[in-house]
């Protein structure tokens, strides 16, 4: 069974993988054996999680590109094919939020939201399924959102993007998998980051909504993601293609959580 989890010999990128969700995302795969990747767009923010990575006794490689740049993804693409072979498991989990009512929202604003939460996945997954078509075995995983499958204000643009995300994964699922490359889909519920930390103390309207709302009565932990990005990487879901998997302490299952 351990073999089913077992990424040794794979090469992993992890979009987005300095900070947060990405990270403890990036070190799961990495403690199952895999060769790990990075990519981050700040020199500060990559040298901070690289030293973070290492004080993990994890090896990560940096990669340091604007996913939105077509050109200089395929050249670095080009450079990792080079020196590792190609990746195996790519998570396409670098992203943005915009949080603005749409009535004030530039089109401008929007399509940069889309740009780096929609297209960029698409740009970066046709680049990698090339050189695991030729291997004949590939794992992409998108990282979705709650917001794939609800709506809520003052984010139409991410709403709009992780909707698309999700029929994206699907239909790359089905082209794909005549070559055994596995297109699945991650969907975070509301997490405790650096991020939500202003929104989760003790009082806060917000705070009391989340826990409220979520049968599971509390709020996420970036290592509750730990599990279903290993399954997803792994042999272990060699037939499930096309999926999204939330992960939300049952927000999406109950339309409230029971008194």
């Amino acid at each position: 069974m351990k073999g089913l989890f077992n990424l040794h010999d794979k090469v992993a990128l992890v979009t987005g993988a300095t900070h947060g969700l990405g990270m403890a995302m990036a070190k799961a795969l990495a403690k199952c054996g895999a060769t790990l990747l990075i990519n981050g767009n700040t020199p500060e923010k990559m040298d901070s999680a690289l030293a973070q990575y290492s004080e993990d006794n994890i090896e990560a490689h940096g990669f340091l590109f604007d996913v939105t740049n077509e050109g200089l993804v395929d050249q670095k693409i080009g450079e990792i094919e080079e020196k590792f072979g190609g990746v195996d498991i790519l998570i396409n989990n670098a992203g943005m939020i915009l949080r603005q009512a749409a009535l004030d929202m530039s089109v401008e604003d929007f399509r940069k939201v889309v740009e780096v939460d929609l297209v960029s996945p698409f740009i970066l997954s046709k680049r990698v399924a090339k050189k695991m078509r030729e291997k004949g075995s590939g794992k992409i995983i998108n990282i979705c959102s709650m917001m794939s499958e609800l709506g809520r204000d003052n984010v139409a643009a991410y709403a709009a993007a992780k909707g698309g995300l999700k029929m994206l994964t699907r239909n790359l699922a089905t082209e794909w998998a005549p070559y055994n490359i596995q297109v699945n889909g991650i969907g975070p519920g509301y997490f405790a980051t650096d991020q939500t930390a202003p929104i989760r103390v003790e009082g806060h309207p917000f705070n009391e909504f989340i826990i409220n709302r979520t049968p599971a009565g509390r709020w996420g932990n970036p290592e509750d993601l730990v599990g279903v990005t290993v399954f997803l990487a792994s042999s272990a879901s060699d037939f499930v293609n096309g999926q999204i998997i939330y992960v939300d302490g049952g927000i999406l299952a109950t339309i409230g959580k029971p008194y």
